[in-house]
């Protein structure tokens, strides 16, 4: 059996070493000059996605940055935390950077003897030669043909991403902050450095670095690197396949990067998508385009909800900063003294769910 997949992303790579760690051929097409992820994109994988990578996919446990407790504040309530989550004896999160996750992946794949890296050719007749494809590339003329019906909403302004370099500490809470400009976050990546996103509400033109350090209350920062900067936006395809083609990855589904759970939500696909095909193998079925109607069919409600929820948390706060009160942030900061709400918070964060 063999599956083809178009793209060469981390969405790609990752579902590609899931696949062939399952004995299953894969034909992996992309453009023929790769763009590596950008140094300064670092993402956040949750602990029981870190648990499932680990153990299905590769182990990155050299690579990830452990993280104990996520502190989250606001600009209206100063210094008081408004959300707090701990755990001392495991990790909450897991924050490696984009581009060393992509070089384990690239070099294990490269020794693999169920893993091929073609280039993409002339036409895309070739994809008839396989019972499943799967597509995580915007530009190929197929997305434009099958996947273009989506709800797709462009937030305003951008997000701004760097590494800053610091004295040593001991480095393992993640810093949220709901600013007035928008969310600031904080991710630790190593004793010496940590990873900022600071996405804007508009696309005036800030000055980051002074920003960065107006807010930075913890570290004695060195050195900040070159900003980078993305747009933001959400967006779900109305449909997931056509016939025996699935869409996958940030071509099915893109979030804010507010609560760092884009990722995370491919981890949970792959999962999803693994125990379809293992059940098929199991009943000595073939793959075809049955695979991705249960797909759909257990992930499409799922996570348009999730990635609502997710757009609701940001649409929240930024109602509070046009109202400039604090009634939001203090009715938060009150639900979460609760412990059972914060447990509720916590798994909803871990798992994508309840279940």
């Amino acid at each position: 059996m063999r599956v083809c997949i178009l793209g060469a992303g981390l969405s790609s790579l990752t579902l590609a070493k899931a696949l062939v760690n399952q004995n299953i051929y894969v034909d992996l097409y992309s453009q023929k000059k790769i763009k590596l992820p950008h140094k300064s994109r670092t993402i956040g994988i949750s602990k029981s996605n870190i648990e499932f990578f680990n153990d299905a996919i590769i182990n990155v446990d050299k690579i990830a940055w452990k993280l104990k407790k996520i502190e989250i504040f606001s600009d209206n309530l100063s210094k008081e935390k408004l959300i707090n989550f701990e755990n001392d004896d495991n990790e909450l999160f897991s924050i490696m950077r984009n581009q060393n996750l992509f070089e384990v992946l690239e070099k294990s794949l490269s020794k693999d003897k169920y893993f091929k890296r073609k280039n993409y050719l002339k036409n895309f007749d070739f994809l008839n030669n396989y019972s499943l494809v799967i597509n995580t590339d915007f530009t190929a003329p197929i997305t434009k043909k099958y996947f273009s019906r989506k709800i797709l909403k462009e937030h305003s302004g951008l997000a701004y991403t760097t590494i800053i370099k610091h004295e040593t500490i001991d480095n393992a809470t993640a810093v949220q902050i709901f600013t007035k400009l928008g969310p600031l976050a904080f991710l630790p990546i190593s004793e010496k450095e940590t990873s900022v996103v600071y996405s804007f509400y508009s696309k005036k033109n800030e000055n980051i670095n002074k920003l960065i350090e107006k807010y930075n209350h913890k570290y004695k920062i060195l050195n900040i690197d070159k900003i980078n900067s993305f747009k933001l936006k959400s967006l779900n395809l109305r449909s997931y396949y056509h016939d025996h083609i699935l869409a996958f990855g940030d071509l099915l589904h893109k979030i804010h990067p507010l609560a760092g759970q884009g990722f995370n939500m491919t981890i949970r696909d792959i999962q999803v998508l693994l125990e379809i095909i293992v059940s098929k193998f199991s009943l000595g079925l073939d793959l075809d385009s049955s695979v991705n109607y249960e797909f759909e069919k257990k992930l499409k409600h799922k996570n348009f909800i999730f990635s609502n929820g997710i757009d609701l948390v940001h649409e929240f706060f930024n109602f509070e900063r046009k109202m400039n009160t604090d009634l939001l942030s203090k009715s938060v900061q009150l639900l979460n003294k609760n412990t059972k709400i914060n447990k509720f918070f916590t798994k909803i964060a871990d798992k994508g769910t309840l279940v």
